[in-house]
């Protein structure tokens, strides 16, 4: 194993003792206890590695290397927090990155030209709280204090109450979001299977997908399963299962980069010997094209409801999501690239089909994100795992993107 290697898988390993579960896993949640000492963990050593270390009034936490123009600053990192019992890459992964890639910088080509900054974004998950992306969504300017000063998490904790105790605030909004901001690159393991499958060391990602989310509710009629023959049944499983069938089979039709999954399916009264009288189950549709998900949803609501009919079942619809496809900005996308090619980087161009802050940096700064391979698409979970070798090509993927936007006139 290679130094750069073994420094970010032992850097991992260290900050994964931040919230380490008994059972395997880590649990670091925004605002708790282990989430603030995982936060204060990093500012020392950001500040060991001379970088000036600083939090904001929420919890987001910089590193900066300065540079010669201290009005602009090319941002980079990820997100701290993890979901209950998740892995020790996800979000971290970019964050340590971050700071071994400024350490480099620094060490071998010294003061930039613009500031270089790793950030630790206090929060991306939503796993403590029905509220996710507040880290990077405060950092442009789009959070709002009404949108959490009345939730709670899942012991009843006020979102407020969690962050005084943790020692923060809200920020300031009539100040805006950031303007020194010219570039933000997110490095992070990919959480699916395309780069590994595939034998290539590096993502390079020109879009994050778009979602459309639904809850599907079928109303048909409860009876009794040895009585009930099979022509007087309005039997609202049997359209579930129907339209399921018909939801997926469309969706292998159309062909990537379109992807769709019914995930949650619940039958009442669920019940062994009665005909199921109501069903509700979500559907997730994601592509990287808006006119595709929206045409595709079209067709596929239009089916289901003429499977309603056939059924005699009345149906729901909630789309409660829809988020459009958030494309990377070209000119960091042609930079980093350039910067594989010349390196000799195994590398593809790719799109993500999670979300991630990038998401949130794309509409207000020039943003672009690097992939790693994840073990068998695995995250989310304890089993998550990169190889050290892997984790390593992506830092000096990195180190020369920070390279061409922090030092180059």
């Amino acid at each position: 194993m290679n130094l750069l290697a073994e420094e970010t898988a032992g850097k991992l390993e260290w900050l994964a003792e931040f919230g380490k579960d008994p059972e395997g896993g880590v649990s670091r949640l925004l605002y708790t206890k282990e989430w603030v000492e995982g936060q204060n963990a990093l500012k020392e050593w950001m500040e060991s590695e001379g970088l000036e270390a600083r939090f904001d009034e929420i919890g987001n936490l910089y590193g900066t290397l300065k540079g010669k123009n201290t009005n602009e600053t090319i941002l980079t990192g990820s997100h701290v927090d993890t979901v209950k019992n998740g892995g020790r890459f996800d979000g971290a992964y970019g964050v340590v990155a971050g700071i071994i890639a400024l350490k480099y910088l620094k060490k071998h080509f010294g003061e930039p030209v613009r500031n270089i900054e790793v950030v630790s974004m206090a929060e991306e998950e939503g796993s403590r709280f029905p509220y996710s992306f507040w880290g990077s969504k405060n950092i442009v300017g789009i959070a709002k204090r009404e949108d959490v000063e009345t939730i709670n998490d899942f012991e009843g904790v006020p979102f407020v109450e969690a962050m005084e105790k943790a020692g923060f605030g809200f920020r300031d909004e009539s100040k805006g979001p950031r303007k020194d901001l010219k570039a933000f690159v997110e490095v992070h393991v990919e959480q699916g299977s395309v780069l590994e499958t595939e034998k290539i060391a590096i993502g390079v990602v020109n879009n994050i997908v778009g979602q459309r989310r639904y809850t599907i509710e079928l109303s048909g009629e409860a009876n009794h399963a040895g009585t009930t023959p099979m022509g007087y049944r309005k039997d609202a499983m049997f359209a579930a299962s129907h339209m399921i069938h018909e939801i997926i089979s469309m969706a292998i039709e159309v062909g990537d980069p379109l992807v769709t999954t019914v995930g949650k399916i619940e039958a009442y009264p669920n019940i062994v010997n009665v005909v199921p009288g109501k069903t509700i189950f979500t559907i997730d549709v994601r592509h990287t094209d808006k006119e595709a998900i929206v045409s595709f949803t079209e067709k596929m609501t239009a089916r289901m409801q003429e499977i309603s009919n056939e059924h005699a079942v009345e149906m729901k619809v909630d789309l409660w999501m829809d988020e459009d496809p958030v494309p990377m900005d070209q000119k960091v996308v042609d930079l980093i690239e350039e910067q594989c090619k010349n390196n000799g980087f195994n590398y593809k161009v790719m799109h993500s089909g999670a979300g991630h802050d990038s998401q949130i940096f794309a509409p207000a700064v020039p943003t672009a994100m690097l992939f790693v391979p994840s073990l068998k698409g695995i995250s989310h979970n304890p089993a998550e795992f990169t190889e050290p070798e892997d984790l390593a090509e992506g830092v000096k993927a990195l180190i020369g993107a920070l390279y061409e936007l922090g030092y180059k006139e």
